[in-house]
């Protein structure tokens, strides 16, 4: 049996995007000759988490889990800093170079958003010899913000300096990794422009992987103080995920379509609310409203909840689960590849699923759910009046009420299970390939 570490610093209970694909990964692993060690931060470290101990539940608890303590938030933000990173990166670090001395290992995983977690991978394969893949769910160098003209996170001039360093640090990374994961095509195509040697290793495109046991669990967990409210004669569309500046075009649409119908027809609009769950990562209250603002612009924010703080994963699946619809809202984008469309198939639900023209998204919802309403912008073209009326049919035709059409066998390679089999097989090969040097 061979051995990984899998470096995931926001690992559960912390409930975070990027430690789900480390999760569902765990119950497969060892079916294809993997055995998995988890090296994670404590939840206390992680300054505003939301913390999901069902979460646990989800994984074999023998499944051993290495968990260290950095310093806490409280006592850096008195000094100016609080970066994660910065807080707890040397514990991490000294806590992985413990184990790799210790024990051995056949491979090392980073799967985070935390990219400076990435410069531990030629250090550690230096100085122990062990491989690494990484795992680019999110771009670590992007032009995105340049490009639109978004404010970037943290403010422009600390998103220079991360993207500066971030430049300087990553073709070394790339040059000497083992193998690459990316959650887009895009990612890789832009990593290869970067990086030419990347088209010579090891890599997949791999989505994050759906569970059914999670949506089994969550079906049967309805939340003690929910925030749909199920029953009350209205019409419920739930869109769960972040929400962001980025997703303005496709919300424009939406909301425009909305404000048309209930000219139209204002009783049956009138019975419609269009929850949004989970839009901030930050905790309450400190979230920041980013979907009331459209639709406010478009006189329709009565019919609009949002939730702009970070909900537990279990209790996002149930709202979906029972939703009379699922909204799946994308970026501008184009690369953007929404991971939790698969989670939203497996609900049975109705969807609608309004993305940039060119994402991936329009192509896995046209293989795997022929059912649902599917709505492509360009924010640089003229043709989003006819996506437009394309919506207000859905509405005008109650689309919410009509069979979602999944098909489910179709699903099978997005399910958690072949997503891991796909993951453990890169894995053996990033360990026959020649291009990586120690």
């Amino acid at each position: 049996m061979r051995r990984v570490l899998i470096v995931s610093p926001h690992f559960c209970p912390v409930n975070a995007p990027d430690m789900q694909r480390a999760r569902i990964m765990l119950p497969q692993l060892r079916a294809h000759g993997w055995e998995p060690v988890v090296l994670a931060l404590t939840p206390d470290t992680v300054e505003g988490a939301v913390i999901e101990p069902a979460l646990e539940e989800t994984y074999p608890d023998d499944i051993r889990v290495v968990r260290v303590r950095g310093l806490p938030p409280r006592l850096t933000r008195r000094f100016g800093f609080g970066g994660l990173w910065l807080r707890a990166g040397r514990a991490l670090r000294r806590a992985g170079e413990r184990l790799l001395a210790a024990e051995k290992f056949d491979l090392v995983f980073f799967t985070t958003t935390q990219f400076d977690a990435f410069t531990l991978g030629p250090r550690w394969l230096a100085r122990f010899g062990v491989p690494y893949v990484l795992d680019y769910q999110d771009p670590w160098v992007t032009d995105h913000y340049a490009r639109t003209g978004q404010q970037p996170p943290g403010g422009p001039l600390r998103f220079a300096i991360s993207q500066w360093r971030a430049r300087r640090r990553e073709p070394e990374i790339l040059e000497r990794s083992a193998g690459i994961v990316s959650v887009s095509p895009a990612y890789l195509t832009d990593l290869s422009a970067r990086c030419p040697s990347v088209t010579a290793k090891p890599s997949a495109v791999l989505p994050f992987g759906a569970s059914p046991a999670d949506l089994d669990i969550a079906r049967g967990r309805p939340p003690a103080r929910p925030l749909v409210p199920f029953g009350d004669g209205c019409i419920h569309f739930v869109y769960t995920g972040r929400g962001g500046d980025d997703l303005r075009p496709a919300l424009g649409l939406l909301f425009s379509a909305l404000a048309e119908f209930r000219e139209r027809d204002p009783h049956t609009a009138g019975k419609l609310r269009l929850h949004f769950i989970g839009t901030s990562y930050a905790p309450p209250p400190l979230g920041r409203e980013t979907i009331l603002p459209v639709a406010r612009e478009h006189g329709v924010a009565d019919l609009v909840r949002e939730t702009c703080h970070r909900v537990p994963y279990l209790e996002a699946l149930h709202y979906l689960s029972r939703a009379d619809a699922i909204l799946a809202v994308g970026s501008d984008d184009p690369s953007y590849n929404a991971s939790k469309l698969a989670p939203c198939l497996l609900a049975g639900r109705p969807l609608l699923a309004i993305f940039h023209a060119n994402s991936p998204a329009h192509g896995f919802l046209a293989r795997h759910a022929p059912g649902a309403r599917r709505v492509a912008f360009d924010p640089a073209s003229s043709r989003n009046h006819a996506s437009r009326e394309d919506l207000a049919t859905w509405f005008d035709k109650a689309g919410w009420s009509q069979s979602p059409q999944v098909s489910l066998p179709s699903l099978d390679p997005m399910l958690a299970s072949a997503m891991t089999a796909r993951l453990a097989a890169l894995f053996d090969l990033s360990l026959r390939s020649e291009h990586f040097t120690s």
